[in-house]
């Protein structure tokens, strides 16, 4: 039960045709008590009485919600732990972090227990999961999706996106948030490409090989507000974290790190929260101009491989993704595979080869060679650009031949 607080019932056959959707224990299910992964939530809480708004879709669609799925407390860490429910295991690299605050709905899917699932992210809750577990995850503008009935980190930040093991996936789960909802008809054609400092040299030649491969323009971006961003978010997330939650303060199942976290927002002055919105307004003007001369912005969604679950402090692991948040703007991650050292023109993969972790590669294909977990590419669009993101990534994951594990659902044949 670590990838899941709760089950319900028997897994749908993934071959009935029936969608299975796996959701995040922050996000309101009729008849179930939402515990958002904390003690203190839990014994206090009383089965919803309505699903979450962003659920109407996929009751409409005939979905099978299929469980809720486990998270760090109160989605507060990225690093996908929970000493009350256990911490899911990383399928890809067990001694490595599954990511958070999503890391049930990461796992779901990688383990194919479920088809898609739903998170919800803050500063990379949907995409620091999806790139430690090597699916696909996506986030949306802020506001696009409701949250009405989501539980509520910073409300002015939150988000609620779809994960999958392939981008067809994270398509059918958009759709799901929101019916109407349609891929661009064609995908980016100039990227601006984004280089952070202290990023795995690594991890940016398998975005500049992922972008090369896909065929895109792609134009050098430099976003001299970025540094700005960090303590700006932070100061935002724990004053709104405290302002929603200050009557859990010292309540019994609540642990230091959520009690720290209720401190620090206490602490935060109105003087200190308006410089931040300040710094918030000037980066969103930024990127908005910055997103006016190319289609989107790429850069990798993590600085390195995840850390070992027994050695993750200090590792940033929201460097990439809380900026993203921040602005408000929409993302997606997708795994992309390590190039080699040294390019091998014309290699030939054996038929039935598996390249780890789990991409089956046709014989005759280009071969790129992969660590345990791959690196994760991430695109950022403008606001409501969801459409062109996964447009994108569809290209991207087409042109390097990069396919769900073994046993995945046929999702982009579901619409």
């Amino acid at each position: 039960m670590v990838t899941w607080i709760e089950r319900f019932g028997p897994g749908t056959d993934p071959d009935d045709g029936t969608l299975r959707v796996a959701v995040k224990d922050a996000i309101d299910v009729a008849g179930t008590v939402t515990t958002a992964g904390c003690a203190a939530v839990r014994d206090l809480a009383v089965p919803a009485v309505a699903d979450a708004a962003c659920l109407a879709g996929v009751r409409a669609a005939g979905a099978r919600i299929v469980g809720k799925t486990n998270l760090t407390e109160l989605c507060l860490s990225p690093v996908g732990d929970n000493a009350l429910f256990g911490t899911p295991v990383n399928p890809l690299a067990p001694d490595r972090i599954p990511g958070g605050s999503s890391s049930g709905s990461a796992v779901a899917v990688a383990t194919a227990e479920a088809d898609l699932a739903l998170g919800t992210d803050t500063g990379g809750s949907v995409r620091i999961p999806a790139a430690c577990c090597g699916v696909v995850g996506l986030k949306t503008t802020w506001g696009r999706i409701p949250t009405d009935g989501v539980w509520p980190l910073a409300r002015s930040l939150d988000t609620v996106g779809p994960l999958a093991r392939d981008v067809a996936g994270v398509v059918t789960g958009m759709r799901l948030l929101e019916p109407a909802w349609t891929v661009a008809p064609a995908a980016a054609r100039t990227v601006g490409r984004l280089r952070i400092d202290g990023v795995d040299p690594a991890y940016e030649r398998a975005v500049d090989a992922a972008l090369d491969v896909a065929g895109f323009s792609v134009r050098a971006v430099r976003l001299d507000g970025w540094n700005a961003t960090h303590a700006a978010f932070d100061t935002i997330v724990i004053s709104e974290f405290w302002q929603a939650h200050h009557a859990l303060l010292d309540a019994d199942g609540m642990s230091p790190l959520a009690n720290g976290a209720l401190r620090a927002g206490s602490a935060v002055s109105v003087e200190q929260l308006a410089e931040a919105r300040s710094v918030q307004r000037a980066w969103r003007a930024e990127l908005a101009s910055a997103l006016a001369e190319v289609d989107l912005l790429a850069l990798p969604t993590l600085v390195a491989p995840p850390p070992l679950s027994t050695d993750f402090a200090g590792f940033p692991l929201t460097a990439l993704t809380a900026p993203v948040n921040l602005a408000g703007l929409p993302a997606i991650a997708l795994p992309i595979p390590a190039p080699p050292p040294i390019p091998v023109p014309g290699a030939v993969v054996p038929p039935g080869a598996v390249v780890p972790p789990g991409a089956v590669v046709p014989p005759g294909a280009a071969v790129f060679t992969s660590a345990a977990v791959p690196p994760s590419l991430q695109l950022v669009g403008p606001a409501f650009a969801e459409d062109l993101l996964c447009a994108t990534a569809l290209v991207v994951e087409s042109r390097l031949r990069w396919s769900a594990p073994v046993g995945s659902s046929p999702l982009g044949d579901r619409g």
